[in-house]
């Protein structure tokens, strides 16, 4: 959780808030299928949801007040990996910085599948 503090009180945002909007912007993004996860008994690898698409999302708090993300996703069969990853990562830091003014330090995209 990242707590903000200003003249007016303070703001505390959540892990699922972080892990919400990074995946409604990397979905977003042309030749994502969708973000990936596994089950809790280490089950097969799926396509998740839109409710649970946070499932797909790592937030890791920095010691500088940024945070770092780790995102897993399922991509199209055919398109260009490495540009779909650098939309990917402008994308969810563009988002997020704008949307809750927390610094994003990196964002590190695993690509889990690939869907025909």
């Amino acid at each position: 959780m990242v707590n903000i503090i200003n003249d007016n009180g303070s703001i505390s945002i959540t892990n699922e808030v972080f892990s919400n909007l990074a995946g409604d912007a990397a979905t977003s993004c042309f030749g994502v299928k969708g973000m990936a996860g596994r089950s809790r008994e280490g089950g097969p690898l799926q396509l998740l949801r839109r409710e649970s698409m946070s499932k797909g999302v790592e937030v890791h708090y920095n010691d500088d007040g940024s945070v770092s993300l780790e995102l897993h996703i399922g991509v199209d069969h055919g398109v260009n990996i490495t540009a779909v990853s650098r939309s990917i990562m402008k994308e969810v830091s563009y988002k997020l910085e704008k949307t809750t003014g927390v610094a994003v330090k990196n964002v590190d995209v695993y690509i889990d599948t690939i869907m025909g």
